[in-house]
């Protein structure tokens, strides 16, 4: 099979345009830095320093209160804060839209292979095939990541308290050309 340099450049641009998986990020501990993560109207739900989980909008942030807003408006302070999370529902939508446009472009690109080879308009007819494949899937890749945005984001994290002890484990793997291996460090 041989593609056109008109399919050849779609599929680059395509690939280029797909956006990239991005590392996980770690929860801020310092809660005036919670402002520069919110903003007022985003859903988020809260761990208070009895374990309850309390869902709402945000009204306010200062760097030492969060404000929700709703039937109760319900202020807390930093103290009381244990865990802020929130869900980030664009970027599963723009996943959702990446992996749904590369799936009508598979569609696409296994049209054309199935058109007559001696047909002199296989190539507009593979362009337009392609082209006719990849919008559909964008679109319904990008409904589907909205409409299930996926787990709740730990954005915020309370550092131990003085009397209390909070353990961490981290394990990373290593690597390198000639070496193969696991780092792992503990503190309490």
């Amino acid at each position: 099979m041989r593609l056109s340099r008109h399919a050849v450049a779609i599929i680059v641009t395509t690939a280029l345009a797909a956006p990239a998986p991005c590392a996980a990020q770690e929860p801020v501990i310092a809660f005036w830095q919670l402002r520069a993560l919110l903003n007022p109207g985003d859903t988020i739900w809260i761990t208070d320093a009895q374990g309850r989980e309390i869902k709402g909008r945000v009204g306010s942030l200062t760097p030492e209160t969060i404000a929700l807003e709703g039937d109760a408006s319900l202020v807390f302070g930093a103290r009381e804060v244990h865990v802020v999370r929130r869900r980030n529902p664009g970027r599963r939508t723009w996943t959702g839209a990446a992996v749904g446009a590369i799936a009508g472009l598979g569609v696409g690109i296994a049209a054309c292979a199935a058109y007559p080879k001696d047909d002199p308009l296989r190539g507009d007819a593979c362009l337009m095939a392609i082209g006719l494949t990849w919008m559909p899937g964008f679109g319904a890749g990008a409904l589907v990541g909205y409409m299930f945005p996926g787990k709740k984001q730990v954005v915020y994290r309370a550092p131990a308290s003085p009397g209390g002890q909070q353990a961490l484990l981290r394990v990373a793997p290593i690597v390198a050309p000639h070496t193969k291996g696991v780092a792992v460090a503990f503190s309490f």
